[in-house]
């Protein structure tokens, strides 16, 4: 078969650890696999693993150029670009339910305002019409009760050429020396690894390490760190501590407690899901409850103290190693499944088209409903004189074309209900140069003072907007309207996406590698706020007479004209 995967990264994780073995195997049995990524991939990129430079790598662009006979999505955002590829067969390889893995939002962060809608789109990616592979029991029984699909289960395998008791060490274990190891990237909420670290040191084990996928080279608390290592070094890490305290609060099937079962230790888990495929409390491992951090502490002096403990632990961990399949069993059995998936009938190519747009379309309700709450929360606020959540943030696209994206794009905090000075500063690839200026993402009245455009290389300012006519110049579109016609550098923003696109940059005045600044001063309030701070009374062509009276902002707020 000629196989294409989608992948996420391909950057060391868990999963993409998962995908690599499947996917050498497959092409080991005379399958022809091809990883299909958004951009291109450098060698570097996945020289973490030792067989992932044999396999065929195509960007999602030069792969529509193909055609297969299977195409796997492989994370929540991939069964989106499924009906971009043309195959005779289509699946997902679900390794987790990745709901679990959104943090929670941050008002102060803008790749975090939208989590709540991101993360209904992401669940709804299991109600997808596609046969489903996973491995894990719990996600089985998830997606089964859920969605009324039952996915087949193929187990993650182990690597037992090289996770084994016996080899080399980065240092011998030492008798009545407890050596523990945190495992995971350091900046990953959901890994828990800084509370895991926290821990150890308060139970005053008598050495920590980390081995870890994050940039670090040192670490509070930590004796020793081991950062972004290749798959076949890992071993040698393991081979030289007792114990793996791993409390992550989300997994599919992890692997690296049973990685350390091979190599002759134990390990500490939450109960989190996907533990119980192979960890059993008190015979392989201790698992203990989520956040139970006194038990967790207990534990841990309990097994430093007491030596015989810990290697009855390590002897049950090496007899469920022992029971455990390895990657060719299991990729056997992933191949076997993709063979029975291709000899029913497909899923349509259209249905896959038609259902993304459908999750998509379905997301603005969820974003205008979510404008609307921001909105009526604050006016009743300032009705009932109480204190308002202030967040706001200002964004910056640009593009020789005009055709602006996120990938091109930055984004600045400010507080509403003052005046904020906001500044980005932009190197130019190439003129001439657009530029589009989201003044902010509430519903709301945005006063502008100023805005300018300055060449800091040639010191020279390109625009510059402080007189209310001079507004006139912009391109006003998306979620906003001129609140007066006499006042142009007022806004009524109705919805979370007010734009101004400014005028085209020439090569007149700026070069590619010119630093640009852009920058506006500006005051974001609520409806009620506005009015009131200035005096105003409402224009008569807004009052409304209804039966039932209806807040004076009302036109405003459903787009009608004034």
């Amino acid at each position: 078969m000629k196989i294409g995967i989608f992948l996420g990264s391909p950057r060391i994780n868990g999963g993409t650890y998962v995908i690599y073995e499947h996917a050498s195997r497959l092409k080991k049995k005379g399958h022809r696999v091809i990883l299909v990524t958004k951009q291109e991939v450098t060698p570097e990129e996945h020289a973490w693993h030792s067989s992932a430079h044999e396999l065929e790598w195509l960007t999602l662009e030069q792969a529509k150029a193909e055609s297969f006979d299977m195409v796997l999505a492989t994370w929540w955002q991939s069964p989106f670009l499924l009906h971009e590829l043309k195959a005779a067969h289509y699946a997902y390889f679900v390794q987790s339910i990745e709901t679990r893995f959104f943090e929670e939002p941050d008002p102060t962060n803008y790749n975090t305002k939208d989590i709540g809608v991101w993360q209904e789109i992401c669940e709804k990616t299991y109600s997808y019409a596609l046969p489903i592979i996973t491995e894990a029991a719990w996600i089985q029984d998830y997606i089964y009760r859920k969605y009324n699909n039952y996915p087949q289960l193929v187990r993650n395998g182990i690597r037992k050429d090289i996770y084994t008791a016996k080899g080399k060490a980065v240092a011998p274990r030492e008798p009545g020396r407890f050596r523990v190891l945190v495992e995971g990237p350091v900046d990953v909420a959901y890994k828990n690894v800084p509370s895991s670290i926290r821990l150890a040191k308060e139970a005053g084990v008598d050495e920590i390490w980390l081995l870890t996928s994050s940039a670090v080279d040192q670490y509070e608390h930590i004796d020793r760190v081991f950062s972004q290592i290749p798959i076949h070094e890992t071993p040698e890490i393991y081979r030289s501590c007792d114990l793996l305290l791993k409390l992550s609060y989300v997994e599919g099937m992890f692997g690296p407690p049973l990685e350390m079962f091979h190599c002759g230790g134990t390990a500490l888990v939450y109960d989190v899901t996907g533990h119980d495929e192979y960890i059993i409390h008190d015979q392989n491992s201790y698992v203990v409850a989520r956040d139970e951090e006194e038990e967790v502490i207990r534990f841990l002096r309990h097994l430093k103290e007491n030596p015989l403990e810990l290697e009855r632990l390590k002897q049950g961990a090496l007899q469920t190693a022992s029971e455990w399949p390895d990657w060719d069993e299991c990729a056997d059995l992933f191949e076997k499944v993709l063979v029975e998936i291709t000899a029913k009938r497909p899923t349509s190519r259209e249905y896959l088209k038609q259902y993304t747009e459908k999750l998509f379309e379905a997301r603005i309700p969820f974003f205008q409903a979510a404008a609307q709450k921001s909105f009526s929360d604050r006016e009743k606020a300032v009705w009932r004189g109480k204190e308002t959540d202030k967040n706001n943030f200002a964004e910056l696209y640009w593009d020789g074309q005009g055709k602006f994206v996120s990938e091109k794009s930055q984004w600045r905090h400010y507080r509403s209900e003052e005046w904020a000075t906001i500044s980005f500063e932009l190197p130019a690839e190439k003129s001439p140069l657009w530029l589009r200026l989201d003044p902010g993402i509430r519903v709301g009245i945005i006063e502008i003072a100023s805005l300018t455009v300055c060449n800091k290389t040639q010191h020279s300012e390109i625009i510059s907007f402080s007189d209310p006519n001079e507004f006139q110049s912009l391109f006003l579109t998306g979620d906003a309207k001129w609140l007066f016609p006499e006042k142009k550098n007022i806004i009524f923003s109705y919805g979370p996406d007010p734009i101004f696109v400014l005028p085209e940059l020439q090569q007149e005045v700026i070069d590619t590698g010119d630093l640009l600044e852009i920058r506006i001063k500006l005051k974001e309030t609520g409806v009620q706020q506005f009015f009131d701070t200035h005096q105003l009374s409402f224009p008569d062509q807004l009052q409304v007479t209804t039966e039932q009276p209806r807040p004076w902002w009302h036109r405003l707020f459903l787009q009608e004209k004034i």
